[in-house]
């Protein structure tokens, strides 16, 4: 769980980033593709291009193409909509989306790890629920779209590693995570992107490449190292984990006024999710 919980402070760092200084200002396809591309540099030198079922390349390409291409270019959208607090908020329904499709694999309904979820879900909405103002539909549904996308990359990828194993290391399969994201980015970039709003400050490309290395590169790897080493309901509550830590830098980097006693709160009952989940997890296999 180490590998969540580093990536947890990259991502949570990361959305207050995109949300201060590129949300707005950078178009937001030609930040998900920069992003791709950063981090497709990063793992092209480990690539394998034979030697690995072909299977396990379509399928970490299609983890790419949900995990990162899709999810992220709707989540860069919803900022047009939604304040950095609110997107923290929505993406609290992740957790859900995990189990149910978790569940869904295995053709089954586990009450525990739906009950983890929940609880995590139950958390994250003591920090976060308040009033939400203004028309946020749109965003809000997009936001659900970028939370089943990736919840679906994060199952997949964890399945498609379990049924198609190899004596590899990961890394030589994960430039092709990359390269499925690549395939969305592109096009999108392509048809949508606006070249009048491309990074013209030395702070925005500079918070691009931290993006594309620490939080793509790095974070979509050690996320998905981690993802395979536990339960859906440890990583679904894991999913949330960002929402009190993204909180808590946003009050010590930008001085923003949260509710410190909603932060101790939720974020105690997220760690009581991860803790039952384990408690029980460890219950089941010793009966």
């Amino acid at each position: 769980m180490r590998y969540l919980a580093a990536i947890t402070l990259i991502w949570a760092l990361s959305f207050n980033l995109i949300g201060e200084y590129l949300a707005g200002r950078v178009d937001s396809d030609f930040a998900v593709l920069t992003r791709v591309l950063l981090a497709g540099v990063v793992f092209l030198p480990f690539t394998r291009w034979r030697g690995i079922p072909w299977q396990r390349i379509t399928g970490t390409m299609l983890a790419g193409a949900l995990q990162f291409g899709v999810t992220y270019l709707l989540l860069y959208r919803s900022f047009a909509w939604l304040t950095v607090p609110e997107v923290l908020l929505f993406t609290i329904f992740t957790p859900i989306f995990i189990t149910l499709i978790d569940d869904a694999f295995e053709r089954r309904f586990t009450l525990r790890t739906s009950v983890a979820a929940l609880i995590a879900i139950a958390g994250s909405l003591i920090i976060r629920y308040n009033d939400i103002g203004g028309d946020f539909l749109t965003g809000f549904l997009m936001l659900q779209l970028a939370n089943l996308s990736f919840a679906l990359g994060q199952v997949g990828y964890k399945r498609l590693l379990q049924r198609y194993p190899t004596t590899l290391p990961a890394s030589a399969s994960f430039g092709w995570f990359f390269a499925g994201a690549l395939l969305i980015a592109l096009p999108s970039f392509l048809l949508f992107g606006n070249a009048a709003r491309l990074p013209s400050t030395a702070l925005q490309w500079g918070v691009l490449v931290y993006m594309g290395l620490a939080s793509s590169a790095l974070g979509f790897y050690w996320w998905n190292k981690g993802a395979t080493l536990v339960d859906a309901g440890i990583l679904g509550a894991m999913n949330n984990m960002h929402i009190p830590t993204g909180i808590a830098i946003h009050m010590l980097l930008w001085n923003s006024h949260e509710d410190l006693l909603r932060l101790l709160a939720g974020g105690a009952v997220i760690a009581f999710a991860l803790w039952l989940n384990g408690y029980w997890q460890k219950h089941w296999q010793q009966r």
